[in-house]
C-alpha cells in the first residue's frame, strides 16, 4: 500500500483502502493549474502524522509534487501530473507504476473559502455502477494493492458522467491540505 498511499499523499489523491479506479487514457492537460495550488501544503495521513506537500511547476502544463512526512524530511517522494478544468470542477491526473496497472488516476480538487486545498476521490463502487448500467466502459483490474477498476472509456464520456449533477456522489473527500506560509 505505501506506493499507492505515498502517490496519493503527494498528488493530494486518494487513499481508499487499496482499491483504485484508473483510466486507460491520461487527462488532457492543455491549461495552467490555477496560481493557489503552488506551494506548500499541510495535511496528516491515515495516522494522523504530519505530512508536508510542495507543489511546483516543471514545464508548460506539467506540475511536480513533493511529498514528505514532517518527520523524516529525508523520505521525499517526487510525482509528475497534470491538471484541467472541466465543467465546474478542477482535476489532476498522473501515470500510476506498473505494479498498480500502469494507467492514470483522476482526482477533482477545490479551494474552500478556508483556501484549504480540498482533494476528492472517485468512489470504487459507483464507478463499478456506471459500468453495470453502461454509463461508462471498463473492468475490473487485479492490482499488487488489490481488485480496482480500469475505465476505458473515451475522456468525454467520462466527464460527461461526471459532469452529471445525478452523479456528484460519485467523489468522495480524500484529503485536505492547508496553506502553509506566505
Amino acid at each position: 500500500m505505501k506506493a499507492w498511499r505515498v502517490a496519493v499523499i503527494a498528488l493530494s489523491f486518494l487513499l481508499l483502502s487499496g482499491c483504485l479506479v484508473t483510466f486507460k487514457d491520461p487527462l488532457p492537460t492543455t491549461e495552467a493549474a490555477p496560481q493557489a495550488l503552488l506551494g506548500k501544503w499541510a495535511s496528516k495521513n491515515a495516522w494522523g502524522e504530519p505530512l508536508n506537500l510542495h507543489i511546483t511547476r516543471v514545464g508548460e502544463h506539467r506540475y511536480k509534487a513533493v511529498s514528505y512526512p514532517r518527520a523524516k524530511p529525508g523520505q521525499r517522494d517526487e510525482y509528475l501530473f497534470g491538471v484541467s478544468r472541466h465543467g465546474n470542477r478542477w482535476y489532476m491526473s498522473a501515470p500510476l507504476p506498473a505494479k498498480l496497472g500502469g494507467h492514470f488516476i483522476l482526482a477533482g480538487f477545490e479551494f474552500d473559502e478556508k483556501h484549504e486545498l480540498v482533494v476528492y476521490n472517485l468512489d470504487l463502487e459507483q464507478i463499478h455502477q456506471a459500468i453495470d448500467q453502461q454509463a461508462l466502459h471498463g473492468s475490473t483490474v487485479e492490482t499488487a494493492e488489490g481488485a480496482g477498476v480500469l475505465v476505458d472509456s473515451p475522456m468525454d464520456q467520462v466527464f460527461t458522467y461526471l459532469d452529471d449533477p445525478a452523479n456528484a456522489d460519485v467523489f468522495v473527500e480524500a484529503v485536505r491540505y492547508r496553506r502553509v506560509g506566505k
